[in-house]
């Protein structure tokens, strides 16, 4: 079968298929794996009690259930939701919004498609952009969403040490260019995957580059503020006219019902909504509708701020233990987990590769994240770093993550030793 430039490149082995395709393949073939791969969140007993108690009220309000289902709503989303997250967002920060400012997409990886698209690639009077990674290593998903290649450029960071085994990865500022083919800055706070929170500091720095050189700040807050808050340090939501904030419903405990929110300029607003329209009609309003309740009395933040950030933070803590009795008398250090629900493991001078080690660990029953996958964009291709890091994801339960751990302590001491 023969496929177009397109459907080579969208159809090529990535990062991201791999993942996604790991993810399920071992439910569907009846196979025991221990999950520390992907970014599947943790089902937390009181945020699911919340969310069936919702369900249970559309089920029971007359002809809600139908007019969920049975609906389409406009290419923008869900009006009423809009409006009342835009309404929060003014009474608790004082942001300038309204529902012009708001748009939903089919999860926030389509709305980053979008987005990338919209400011790289070739423009109408032939110049090429790029989108700038100013924080490598970045999310995987980001590095296969272009339309057309060499999408992206990345800065290498610099490194802080920390007490054993932590470090942190911080922006370069140094070495971070910004010439006339950036289109757009992309950062995640938290950052996937290592765990690290831009500081207040940072992200104004980056802003006033972004409106220097005339560019939008894309921040990527899957995991961050104002919800769900999976933030262990000081961080404060921010937002303005050049700012494009992309939130999801996914860490609150929804990713089954692909609910991405951007909240931008008007103009970005109207292009999102035409993407949407010509991509898939209207983007589904199922997880805007069970939530919705939840914006207009403000519950979304306290369940974020009460309720998932410390049952996540209270995981992580367990993860670094067990991770430092497992790995005692190993060369590795773990960036400081800030936020989100991984562990970004840095094995030194490990003499295989973070690919050979994914392979390994799941022959032996464990999936992690290969570490080169986190490098879009990043012109040093031959750098050692890339290869020496894994991502593990913390939120399954107490069980498989310990056991996880375990495992990937046998495998990396049997690799330092040569076998």
């Amino acid at each position: 079968m023969q496929f177009s430039n397109f459907g080579q490149k969208f159809t090529a082995h990535t990062g991201v298929l791999q993942l996604m395709r790991d993810l399920g393949a071992p439910q569907a073939e009846g196979r025991e794996m221990l999950m520390l791969g992907g970014g599947n969140p943790s089902q937390i007993p009181q945020v699911q009690l919340r969310l069936r108690e919702r369900m249970e009220a559309v089920l029971n309000q007359g002809d809600e259930f139908e007019r969920v289902l049975g609906n389409y709503t406009v290419p923008q989303g869900l009006p009423n939701f809009n409006k009342a997250l835009a309404g929060l967002l003014r009474q608790e920060y004082g942001w300038q919004v309204d529902e012009s400012n708001i748009a939903l997409t089919n999860g926030s990886q389509t709305a980053f498609f979008y987005l990338m698209n919209l400011f790289a690639g070739t423009y109408a009077d032939g110049t090429r952009k790029k989108i700038l990674l100013p924080l490598a290593p970045e999310y995987l998903g980001y590095n296969d969403l272009g339309l057309e290649s060499e999408m992206f450029t990345a800065n290498k960071p610099n490194f802080e040490f920390l007490e054993p085994p932590l470090f942190k990865y911080r922006i370069n500022f140094d070495t971070l260019s910004i010439s006339k083919e950036i289109g757009a800055i992309c950062v995640s706070r938290p950052t996937n995957p290592t765990g690290n929170v831009l500081t207040d500091e940072e992200i104004h720095q980056l802003d006033v580059l972004a409106r220097q050189h005339r560019i939008p700040l894309i921040i990527d807050g899957a995991y961050g503020t104002p919800f769900p808050n999976i933030i262990f340090t000081e961080a404060k939501p921010i937002w303005n006219d050049n700012i494009v904030l992309c939130l999801s419903l996914s860490k609150l405990g929804l990713p089954a019902v692909r609910t991405g929110i951007v909240i931008a300029d008007p103009d970005i607003i109207q292009a999102i909504s035409a993407l949407n329209a010509i991509m898939s009609l209207a983007p589904t309003h199922i997880g805007a509708h069970l939530v919705e309740e939840w914006i207009h009395t403000g519950e979304i933040l306290r369940l974020s701020q009460q309720v998932i950030k410390p049952f996540y933070q209270h995981k992580m803590h367990n993860a670094l233990c067990w991770l430092n009795e497992a790995l005692d008398g190993i060369n590795f250090y773990v960036h400081k987990p800030e936020g989100a629900f991984f562990l970004w493991l840095w094995f030194k001078d490990l003499p295989i590769t973070s690919q050979v080690l994914y392979e390994r660990l799941k022959e032996r029953g464990v999936l992690v994240v290969a570490g080169h996958y986190f490098f879009p964009g990043l012109a040093d291709t031959q750098w050692q770093h890339r290869h020496e890091c894994i991502r593990v994801n913390y939120a399954q339960t107490e069980f498989v993550v310990k056991q996880g751990i375990n495992t990937i302590a046998d495998v990396v001491r049997q690799a330092y030793a040569g076998n």
